[in-house]
C-alpha cells in the first residue's frame, strides 16, 4: 500500500518547498498533482494565511520575484 498524504498535508509541504509562491500556486500544483475537493480542504482564512506565510518564507525564487511579493502583499 502506498502512503499518499491528504491534500492539507501536501499543501503544507508545498507551501514550505520553495516551489510555490503564493496560495494559488499550491492549489495549482494540488491540481496538478490530482488532487480534488481542493477549494474544500483549503477552506477558511487561517489556513490560508498559514499557507501565504509559508510560501513566502520558503519561496526560492529569483531577485525579479520579490518586488511581486510587495505588490501582492499591498493589494491584500
Amino acid at each position: 500500500m502506498t502512503f499518499r498524504p491528504t491534500t492539507l498535508e501536501r499543501a503544507y509541504q508545498l507551501a514550505g518547498s520553495g516551489t510555490c509562491r503564493t496560495v494559488s500556486d499550491v492549489k495549482q500544483a494540488l491540481q496538478g498533482e490530482g488532487y480534488d475537493r481542493i477549494q474544500d480542504s483549503l477552506y477558511g482564512g487561517t489556513i490560508t494565511a498559514a499557507l501565504r506565510k509559508l510560501c513566502q518564507e520558503n519561496y526560492k525564487g529569483g531577485a525579479g520575484d520579490a518586488a511581486a511579493d510587495v505588490d501582492e502583499e499591498e493589494e491584500a
